[in-house]
């Protein structure tokens, strides 16, 4: 494999995006969204950019790129249309052992980013290792229209009933089989088709009394 597959947890964790257009822009937004603390080099800013910055959710050092401006980073993104700058910061990551990816430059990374499509806590990640850019977005439109906002329910109401579970002193490999049973009876079909009286009838069929559909999930009842 010319990748190693990972999810990465940037909660909190410094990130550095060196130029301020539509692509930077794009970078950012993603970056915010998995919590990390984002500061933007660029002396250009894209009006999204200077909103965010106006909130206080980003920083933003609008002038040119200098070196320094990794030091302490965890994470950088070159994401300018300049190939000698992008060049320079992917150097600059890589003598502070950065992670590091430059956009649509994966000679320059040590990562590259893949097409997602998410569903709440569903991510299912595409890649074709920097290949085809084109055929991992067409991929990842065919799987928007199989992987419906059900997905998310489903990972909401399994993640309640672990956690319902695990509160009651049970392990996790105990209750494997549960979850395993409640896939095989469909119960994503149910909550597709917002079933949610066969729902019940499932769940307190499989683990007792007490597992409710809407007390385990009480956003979802009118949906």
């Amino acid at each position: 494999m010319k990748y190693y597959p990972v999810n990465l947890d940037i909660r909190g964790r410094k990130c550095l995006v060196v130029g301020g257009g539509d692509v930077g822009t794009r970078k950012v937004i993603m970056l915010v969204k998995c919590g990390a603390k984002v500061t933007v080099v660029s002396p250009v800013i894209s009006s999204k950019l200077a909103d965010l910055s106006a909130k206080g959710v980003i920083q933003i050092l609008q002038r040119e790129y200098c070196s320094s401006d990794v030091k302490d980073m965890f994470l950088v993104i070159g994401a300018t249309s300049d190939e000698k700058v992008n060049l320079r910061i992917s150097k600059d990551a890589e003598q502070k052992n950065l992670l590091c990816n430059i956009a649509d430059v994966p000679k320059a990374c040590n990562f590259i980013l893949p097409a997602i499509v998410k569903r709440g806590d569903l991510i299912i990640a595409i890649s074709t290792s920097g290949n085809s850019p084109a055929f991992a977005k067409k991929l990842r439109e065919n799987l928007e229209k199989q992987f419906g906002e059900e997905y998310a329910i489903l990972l909401n109401l399994m993640g309640a009933i672990r956690k319902k579970l695990l509160a009651q002193a049970h392990e996790p490999e105990a209750h494997k089989h549960l979850f395993e049973q409640l896939l095989d009876a469909k119960i994503l079909d149910m909550i597709r088709e917002k079933k949610i009286e066969d729902i019940n009838n499932l769940l307190l069929k499989t683990l007792g009394k007490g597992y409710i559909f809407d007390t385990l999930l009480p956003d979802k009842t009118n949906q």
